[in-house]
C-alpha cells in the first residue's frame, strides 16, 4: 500500500549546538514498508521507478548546473585544472565523470585531478573510514596543485561528509572555484561553494542507500555539467564529440565516421584525411572543407578558440572572397587582347 508521506527514524542530531530531523538522504522511501516480503517483481518495479524519480531532481538544477559549466569551461580555457574530490559512492561518480574527459572530449589528463577519500586503494575496499578524514582531504588538494585558475568539484549526497567538505573549504583558501554537488538542501557543502547544485532526491528505497537515488541523479548531472563545458570548449559539434581521443580499434572507426559525417565525404576518404590530419577529427574535416594543409588548419582553429563551426565558416568565407577577386579580375567581354 503507498503512503504518501516519507517515514523519518525519528532520530535527531546536533550541529553548532541546533537539533536538527534526521537529513532526506537517511529517511525512508514511502515505498519501503514490507518491502522485504513483497515479490522480487514488485520490489524491482519499486527499485526502477525510484531511480526514475530520483532522475527527475536534476531538471530543478539545471541553472546553478548551467552557470557552473561557464566556470569549468573558463578554467580549461585558461590553462587551469579541474579537480573532482568525494568520497565512497560519490567518489565513484565523481571518478566515472573524470577519468572520461580525456577521451571523449580530448582533454589533456594532466589538466585532471581525482581526489577521492582513501586513495587507491579506495578503489578496491571503499572503506567508510576515510570520509573522516579531513587531514588526508587537505594533503590532497595540496598535492594536486590546487589553486588560483582552477575548479574543484566536491561531490557529497549527505552534503557533509567531512572529506568533501574540507577539500572545498582548502580549494577556495587557495584562490579555486568551487561547486559542490549534494542531495540534502542547506547542507554545509552547498553553502561554502560558489555554485551550489541541490539534487533534491527522494529518500532511498533502501533508506541511506545513496548509491541507489542520489548516486544516479549525480551520475546525471556530472554528465549534463561535464558536457556542458566541453560544448563550450568548442569539443561538440552537432552531437559530435569532434576533439575525441581515438586511441582504439572502435574510436578510431568512430573518428572516421564522424568526419564523414561533417564533412559529406566517403568513410574511405575520411579515413585518408584523418591520416594526414595525424588523428585529429577537427583538422580533418576543415581538410575535406578546403584548408590547404594540416598547418593551415590549425591555424584557423586557433583564430576560433578551437571551434569547428565558425572555422568551417573562415573557410567558407575565404572561399567566396576568393571567387569575388577572380570575379572582379577577370577581363570583360570586348575588353580582351588579339
Amino acid at each position: 500500500m503507498r503512503v504518501d508521506k516519507w517515514y523519518f527514524f525519528g532520530m535527531v542530531f546536533s550541529i553548532g549546538g541546533k537539533r536538527m530531523a534526521e537529513t532526506r538522504t537517511e529517511a525512508l522511501h514511502h515505498n519501503a514498508e514490507g518491502l522485504d516480503i513483497q515479490a522480487p517483481e514488485a520490489v524491482l518495479s519499486s527499485l526502477a521507478n525510484a531511480q526514475i524519480e530520483a532522475a527527475k531532481a536534476v531538471h530543478g538544477a539545471i541553472p546553478a548546473i548551467a552557470a557552473a559549466a561557464e566556470i569549468i569551461a573558463s578554467r580549461l580555457k585558461s590553462g587551469g585544472k579541474l579537480a573532482y574530490a568525494a568520497a565512497g559512492s560519490s567518489g565513484l561518480m565523481a571518478l566515472a565523470d573524470a577519468l572520461e574527459l580525456p577521451g571523449t572530449f580530448g582533454i589533456q589528463r594532466d589538466r585532471i585531478a581525482i581526489l577521492i577519500a582513501g586513495g587507491d586503494e579506495a578503489f578496491k575496499t571503499l572503506a567508510g573510514g576515510p570520509e573522516d578524514d579531513t587531514d588526508e582531504a587537505s594533503a590532497a588538494v595540496a598535492a594536486a596543485g590546487v589553486g588560483k585558475g582552477d575548479c574543484l568539484i566536491a561531490v557529497s549526497a549527505s552534503g557533509s561528509t567531512p572529506y568533501a567538505v574540507r577539500a572545498i573549504e582548502d580549494a577556495r583558501r587557495r584562490g579555486a572555484a568551487t561547486i559542490a554537488v549534494a542531495n540534502n538542501g542547506d547542507a554545509l557543502l552547498l553553502r561554502l561553494a560558489d555554485i551550489a547544485i541541490l539534487l533534491e532526491t527522494p529518500p532511498e528505497l533502501i533508506a541511506g542507500s545513496t548509491r541507489m537515488g542520489a548516486g544516479t541523479a549525480q551520475k546525471i548531472a556530472l554528465n549534463m555539467l561535464s558536457t556542458l563545458a566541453a560544448i563550450h570548449l568548442g569539443h561538440v559539434h552537432d552531437g559530435y564529440m569532434v576533439n575525441l581521443t581515438a586511441d582504439n580499434i572502435k574510436l578510431r572507426d568512430r573518428a572516421a565516421r564522424i568526419v564523414a559525417a561533417v564533412s559529406g565525404r566517403d568513410k574511405d576518404e575520411a579515413a585518408r584525411l584523418l591520416d594526414k590530419s595525424g588523428g585529429v577529427v577537427k583538422t580533418a574535416i576543415l581538410l575535406a572543407a578546403g584548408a590547404a594543409s594540416a598547418d593551415a588548419a590549425e591555424k584557423i582553429l586557433e583564430g576560433t578558440g578551437h571551434k569547428l563551426r565558425p572555422a568551417l565558416s573562415a573557410i567558407e568565407g575565404s572561399k567566396g572572397r576568393n571567387a569575388s577577386v577572380l570575379i572582379k579580375t577577370e577581363p570583360e567581354k570586348g575588353q580582351q587582347g588579339d
